[in-house]
């Protein structure tokens, strides 16, 4: 059976929003995460909440926040901690690279220690992962830190998922902090990985892009009415497109957002076929002076705009996307 013929999990999918946040409130009992971006102080010893040090562009002072269906449980195991409902997890977890001999082994570390809590877990299908590290671009052909990444996510992963890969994000920090963070997303219920037909799959990129393939898919349906699209770039087939023109990779990343978006509403009616209020974007901008330019291009749809870097050194700016009903 193909992905795209493949049942939908019955399972209620979580909500997510931004959100202003108040770091002196208790969360609500249903709260699976607050990821919470930028540098800014503040006391919190909640395990659900996760900082991202990407500096906000716009969007400052919101946070995006995801809500189970029910009273969560909160727990660790071993470097990870957790937030769960009956229907998902959400899981955090961060190594220090120098204590792995750089991000190849922190990643394989990582995603080891990943794939071990789902594999003992009641959630053991990932939908949707987030990885942040510093200097995403630094090194030389395959030393470079994103394909060493790769590397390690893979060796991490082994052979567990067999191309069903969950949707995910790379994008760099600027902090220097040598931690390596990723955070997911995960199910009791398999998901359905989704591709976009104007480009190659990422786990089938040829080996110019490094030695192992970036293992992801375009975009996961998580239920009839949620869709998470991965980090989207100005990327057709497999080469990056419009070196150097801000404006018209933002254009390529929407369109390639929007055919994902179509590809989802085609196998699951509760999912609208184009960007509107129900539309949450989180745009990772590489030049924070281009902010204002970038805004001017942007649909009317809730965002936040990081200053961060891409995984390729040529792509100036990516997108993520969360839909939810209309």
């Amino acid at each position: 059976m193909s992905h795209q013929a493949a049942s939908l999990p019955p399972a209620a999918a979580p909500r997510v929003a931004y959100r202003p946040f108040d770091p002196a409130a208790a969360l609500p009992e249903d709260t699976l995460a607050i990821v919470v971006f930028g540098h800014a102080a503040f006391d919190s010893d909640d395990p659900r909440i996760v900082r991202v040090g990407l500096e906000p562009l716009h969007g400052a002072g919101l946070v995006e926040v995801w809500r189970a269906n029910g009273r969560v449980r909160t727990g660790r195991d071993g470097f990870i901690r957790y937030a769960a409902d009956s229907n998902h997890l959400f899981g955090v977890i961060e190594i220090d690279e120098r204590l792995h001999g750089g991000i190849a082994g922190a990643a394989e570390a990582a995603y080891a220690a990943i794939r071990h809590i789902s594999r003992n877990s009641e959630h053991p299908y990932l939908l949707r992962v987030w990885n942040h590290f510093n200097d995403i671009n630094g090194g030389e052909g395959d030393a470079e830190r994103y394909r060493q990444f790769c590397v390690g996510r893979a060796a991490g992963l082994g052979d567990w998922l067999d191309e069903t890969y969950p949707a995910a994000t790379a994008i760099g920090r600027r902090d220097g902090d040598p931690v390596l963070q990723i955070y997911w997303l995960a199910s009791r219920e398999p998901g359905v990985p989704l591709e976009n037909p104007r480009q190659v799959n990422p786990y089938r990129y040829p080996r110019t892009y490094g030695p192992t393939s970036p293992q992801f898919s375009r975009a996961m349906l998580a239920s009839n009415d949620l869709v998470m699209i991965s980090g989207t770039a100005s990327i057709v087939g497999h080469a990056s497109h419009h070196a150097g023109d801000l404006r018209a990779q933002l254009n390529e990343s929407l369109s390639n957002l929007r055919t994902v978006l179509q590809r989802a509403a085609s196998v699951a009616p509760g999912v609208c076929a184009d960007l509107g209020s129900h539309s949450l974007l989180k745009i990772y901008l590489r030049d924070a002076n281009a902010a204002g330019q970038l805004q001017e291009a942007l649909p009317s749809v809730p965002c936040i705009l990081l200053a961060a870097d891409i995984c390729r050194c040529d792509l100036l700016v990516e997108v993520d996307c969360i839909q939810g009903k209309p």
